[in-house]
């Protein structure tokens, strides 16, 4: 998903889908550690969706903040 099309997305979403990428996360991590998992540039994937939503939420945040 774009970054754009995340932008487009409410704010419970979002919150809804930087949860469901931390568990992804967790899962991928241990996957690594059992040695099941073979493409481990998901772990870098994961780690920057995460950081893209959690980006969108802060802007929301401090835009929320400034309109005060």
């Amino acid at each position: 998903m774009k970054t754009s099309e995340m932008r487009l997305l409410s704010t419970e979403e979002l919150k809804a889908k930087l949860a469901d990428a931390r568990n992804e996360q967790m899962n991928l991590r241990f996957q690594m550690v059992t040695g099941q998992l073979t493409d481990t540039s998901r772990l870098k994937q994961g780690r920057r969706l995460i950081a893209r939503y959690e980006t969108i939420l802060r802007e929301r945040e401090l835009a929320e903040e400034g309109e005060k």
